[in-house]
């Protein structure tokens, strides 16, 4: 005979205590792999000559309501014409709300959004992984973003 035990809310607003560990052990996930996700970024941007900033996030849970994150710069996060590290954080921003890559097409941008390209968001069980770049084109932000975030969310499985 198999026991099966779930998790539920019984009151509005409450969160069971299964859902507040199983959201605590996908922090500590992000917490003790962050440098090493960040560092596959680099790699990956210095293999295509880019320099920049770099940010990954975790949001845990199905909604956006906080997130943990570390960034990196790459060379330097911001020139004369650009602040990389305030873009990075656009897109995060933007994929907070829609659970989709930034500078995704199909939605028109609200107040605050720019719709750049190259922010990644991946599911885990536990919430959500966000990774941004910026410093390349578009395609190569999006790229090395990807690199980093497959890579850390191999920890979530």
């Amino acid at each position: 005979m198999a026991i099966v035990i779930t998790a539920c809310n019984l009151t509005p607003g409450s969160e069971s205590e299964a859902n507040k560990e199983v959201k605590k052990n996908g922090e500590q996930i992000f917490i003790e792999n962050a440098d090493e996700c960040l560092a596959i970024i680099e790699k990956a941007a210095r293999k295509l000559s880019i320099t920049g900033a770099a940010m990954i996030a975790y949001i845990p849970g199905d909604v956006s309501e906080s997130w943990i994150s570390k960034m990196k710069a790459i060379g330097s996060f911001a020139n004369k014409d650009a602040n990389f590290l305030a873009i990075a954080y656009a897109k995060a921003s933007e994929m907070a709300v829609t659970h989709e890559d930034s500078g995704n097409g199909e939605r028109k941008d609200i107040t605050g959004e720019f719709g750049w390209q190259g922010g990644v968001i991946l599911k885990v069980e536990s919430g959500y992984l966000v990774g941004a770049f910026s410093g390349g084109t578009g395609q190569q932000d999006a790229d090395v973003s990807k690199e980093g975030l497959d890579w850390l969310s191999e920890k979530y499985k």
